[in-house]
Protein backbone atom coordinates (compact mmCIF):
# COMPACT_ATOMS: atom_id res chain seq x y z
CA UNK A 1 0.00 0.00 0.00
CA UNK A 2 1.38 3.85 -1.16
CA UNK A 3 0.78 6.45 1.37
CA UNK A 4 -1.94 7.80 -0.73
CA UNK A 5 -4.53 4.85 0.50
CA UNK A 6 -6.06 4.02 2.83
CA UNK A 7 -6.04 6.00 6.32
CA UNK A 8 -3.16 8.49 5.07
CA UNK A 9 -4.92 9.81 2.27
CA UNK A 10 -6.72 12.15 3.03
CA UNK A 11 -4.55 13.55 5.98
CA UNK A 12 -1.90 14.50 3.27
CA UNK A 13 -4.25 16.09 1.63
CA UNK A 14 -5.26 17.84 4.85
CA UNK A 15 -1.54 18.95 5.78
CA UNK A 16 -1.22 21.19 2.45
CA UNK A 17 -0.79 24.59 2.60
CA UNK A 18 -2.92 24.86 -0.25
CA UNK A 19 -5.58 23.25 1.45
CA UNK A 20 -5.08 24.73 4.74
CA UNK A 21 -5.07 27.73 2.73
CA UNK A 22 -8.02 27.41 1.37
CA UNK A 23 -10.11 26.18 3.99
CA UNK A 24 -8.98 29.40 6.66
CA UNK A 25 -10.08 31.94 3.47
CA UNK A 26 -13.41 30.18 3.25
CA UNK A 27 -13.96 30.93 6.92
CA UNK A 28 -12.69 34.17 6.72
CA UNK A 29 -14.76 35.15 3.50
CA UNK A 30 -18.24 33.51 5.46
CA UNK A 31 -17.04 35.62 8.41
CA UNK A 32 -16.89 38.83 6.49
CA UNK A 33 -20.02 37.95 4.44
CA UNK A 34 -22.10 37.46 7.29
CA UNK A 35 -20.67 40.83 9.14
CA UNK A 36 -21.53 42.71 5.90
CA UNK A 37 -25.01 41.29 5.34
CA UNK A 38 -25.75 43.72 8.00
CA UNK A 39 -25.61 46.43 6.02
CA UNK A 40 -27.82 44.49 3.50
CA UNK A 41 -24.53 43.88 0.84
CA UNK A 42 -23.24 40.49 -0.24
CA UNK A 43 -19.17 40.84 -1.30
CA UNK A 44 -19.85 41.32 -5.01
CA UNK A 45 -21.80 44.11 -3.74
CA UNK A 46 -19.17 45.21 -1.45
CA UNK A 47 -16.58 45.03 -3.68
CA UNK A 48 -18.41 46.94 -7.05
CA UNK A 49 -19.10 49.85 -4.25
CA UNK A 50 -15.63 50.07 -3.20
CA UNK A 51 -14.37 50.02 -7.03
CA UNK A 52 -17.21 52.91 -7.42
CA UNK A 53 -15.89 54.78 -4.26
CA UNK A 54 -12.35 54.51 -5.38
CA UNK A 55 -12.53 55.13 -9.26
CA UNK A 56 -15.53 56.80 -10.15
CA UNK A 57 -17.07 58.68 -11.05
CA UNK A 58 -16.71 55.13 -13.67
CA UNK A 59 -17.89 53.80 -17.10
CA UNK A 60 -19.79 50.28 -16.23
CA UNK A 61 -16.99 48.73 -18.62
CA UNK A 62 -14.11 50.23 -16.60
CA UNK A 63 -15.87 48.27 -13.66
CA UNK A 64 -16.01 45.52 -15.55
CA UNK A 65 -12.26 45.42 -16.14
CA UNK A 66 -10.95 46.99 -13.04
CA UNK A 67 -13.19 43.94 -10.94
CA UNK A 68 -12.87 40.95 -13.80
CA UNK A 69 -16.69 40.50 -13.10
CA UNK A 70 -19.22 39.73 -16.43
CA UNK A 71 -20.60 42.53 -17.81
CA UNK A 72 -23.81 41.37 -17.28
CA UNK A 73 -23.63 40.75 -13.21
CA UNK A 74 -22.41 44.28 -12.79
CA UNK A 75 -25.05 45.94 -13.90
CA UNK A 76 -27.13 43.71 -12.00
CA UNK A 77 -25.10 44.52 -9.02
CA UNK A 78 -25.41 48.59 -9.93
CA UNK A 79 -29.34 48.14 -10.37
CA UNK A 80 -29.46 46.84 -6.33
CA UNK A 81 -26.71 49.43 -5.57
CA UNK A 82 -28.50 51.92 -6.85
CA UNK A 83 -32.21 50.72 -5.32
CA UNK A 84 -30.63 50.76 -1.85
CA UNK A 85 -29.10 54.58 -2.68
CA UNK A 86 -25.53 53.58 -2.59
CA UNK A 87 -24.54 54.84 -6.02
CA UNK A 88 -25.73 56.25 -9.19
CA UNK A 89 -25.71 56.04 -12.78
CA UNK A 90 -25.27 59.37 -14.83
CA UNK A 91 -24.41 59.68 -18.19
CA UNK A 92 -20.67 59.94 -18.78
CA UNK A 93 -19.88 63.80 -19.27
CA UNK A 94 -17.00 62.28 -21.61
CA UNK A 95 -19.06 59.92 -23.46
CA UNK A 96 -22.62 60.86 -23.17
CA UNK A 97 -23.38 57.11 -24.60
CA UNK A 98 -22.19 55.90 -22.21
CA UNK A 99 -22.95 55.86 -18.24
CA UNK A 100 -20.40 56.87 -15.04
CA UNK A 101 -21.01 55.21 -11.79
CA UNK A 102 -20.26 57.38 -8.58
CA UNK A 103 -20.90 56.15 -4.90
CA UNK A 104 -23.43 58.46 -2.80
CA UNK A 105 -22.95 59.89 0.66
CA UNK A 106 -25.14 56.99 1.66
CA UNK A 107 -23.05 54.63 0.11
CA UNK A 108 -19.79 56.43 1.62
CA UNK A 109 -21.44 55.74 5.60
CA UNK A 110 -22.07 52.05 3.99
CA UNK A 111 -18.62 51.61 3.08
CA UNK A 112 -17.40 52.79 6.62
CA UNK A 113 -19.65 50.64 8.98
CA UNK A 114 -18.62 47.59 6.27
CA UNK A 115 -15.03 48.11 7.19
CA UNK A 116 -15.30 48.24 10.35
CA UNK A 117 -17.76 44.83 10.56
CA UNK A 118 -15.05 43.43 7.88
CA UNK A 119 -11.90 44.19 10.32
CA UNK A 120 -14.25 42.98 13.08
CA UNK A 121 -15.08 39.84 11.26
CA UNK A 122 -10.92 39.48 10.47
CA UNK A 123 -10.30 39.77 13.88
CA UNK A 124 -12.54 36.75 14.75
CA UNK A 125 -10.56 34.93 12.52
CA UNK A 126 -7.37 35.33 13.79
CA UNK A 127 -8.12 35.41 17.38
CA UNK A 128 -6.52 31.90 17.88
CA UNK A 129 -3.37 33.94 17.39
CA UNK A 130 -1.68 36.32 19.12
CA UNK A 131 -1.00 39.90 18.26
CA UNK A 132 2.91 39.71 17.02
CA UNK A 133 1.30 36.10 15.27
CA UNK A 134 -1.33 37.45 13.76
CA UNK A 135 0.94 40.27 12.26
CA UNK A 136 3.57 37.60 11.32
CA UNK A 137 1.27 35.33 9.76
CA UNK A 138 0.26 38.65 7.44
CA UNK A 139 3.47 39.03 6.64
CA UNK A 140 4.01 35.79 5.88
CA UNK A 141 0.64 35.58 3.67
CA UNK A 142 2.18 38.68 2.04
CA UNK A 143 5.21 37.06 0.70
CA UNK A 144 4.08 34.48 -0.75
CA UNK A 145 0.90 36.06 -2.37
CA UNK A 146 4.04 38.37 -4.13
CA UNK A 147 5.84 35.57 -4.91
Amino acid sequence: MTRFEGPDALGHIQSLPSWLVGRVAARGRNLVADAIAEEGLRLPQHAVLAAVAEYGPVAQADLVRRLGFDAKDVVLLLNHLEDAGLAVRRPDPRDRRKNAVTVTSTGLRTLERCAELAERANAELLAPLSEAEGKQLMELLGRVYEA
